[in-house]
């Protein structure tokens, strides 16, 4: 336990929080690992709630005005990781893409939520994760204790209800209405406080992101969007 413990303060000290981990072996077949070849360990980093916001936001690649912001700042922080524990670094974007959402149920007691986001007991729907480390040992890692899903005793589920064009129904998501909406006038208050129908969800709501944060990940959600629609 006492390399996974290093790799907990650490990762704590560069702004990213664990968020689980799981072995691997030579017979795993999660689509997406081949290139990680002999690794034996997988240790998921990432944001709980606003608690790392502070580390991006007050780092250079917040303020250079450069695209992609906090990819660039993720890859930085997982690299200085990655090569004092002499792992590999398994970033948020680029090629190869690392699986990380269904990594995520091998690490740590999430589950997908009616809105499509893993949910977590404590977090809610307010975490992400921003890449990972895989170590060739095997490291000693604590027990993985299953907890039941959030959502299966919330019989109002107003996350589903609280969307002003009701862009989640029945397991869908309705990306062209919910663009429309946020990004018109009447859209300000998900535009700026974030996403309305994620708020509703009363899991984890301590930890709802900063108003900053909202704000970033709206205006990257929309600018993702606008090139989706350009390509």
């Amino acid at each position: 336990m006492r390399r996974y413990a290093d790799v907990v303060r650490r990762s704590e000290a560069a702004g990213l929080g664990v968020r689980g981990a799981c072995h691997l072996d030579a017979a795993d077949s999660e689509p997406g690992l081949a290139h990680l070849g002999a690794a034996k360990t997988l240790v998921l980093l990432g944001f709980t709630g606003s608690a790392q916001w502070a580390a991006f936001a007050e780092s250079p690649e917040a303020r250079d005005g450069e695209p992609d912001p906090l990819d660039r700042w993720s890859r930085r922080q997982l690299d200085v990781l990655a090569a004092e524990f002499g792992a590999t670094a398994c970033y948020p974007s680029g090629t190869p893409q690392l699986p990380l959402q269904r990594l995520a149920l091998r690490c740590e007691p999430v589950h997908q939520s009616p809105l499509g986001l893993l949910i977590h007991p404590r977090w809610g729907l307010w975490h992400a994760y921003r890449g990972a480390l895989a170590f060739t040992e095997q490291l000693e890692l604590p027990p993985l204790a299953p907890l039941p899903r959030p959502c299966d005793t919330c019989d109002a589920r107003p996350c589903l209800s609280a969307c002003p064009v009701g862009a989640f129904r029945h397991g869908h998501f309705d990306v062209d209405a919910c663009v429309r909406h946020v990004a018109s006038e009447a859209g300000h208050d998900c535009r700026n406080q974030g996403c309305r129908a994620r708020r509703a969800c009363p899991v984890g709501s301590g930890h709802t992101y900063v108003a900053a944060q909202q704000s970033f990940h709206m205006q990257a959600f929309l600018r993702a969007c606008s090139a989706s629609v350009r390509g």
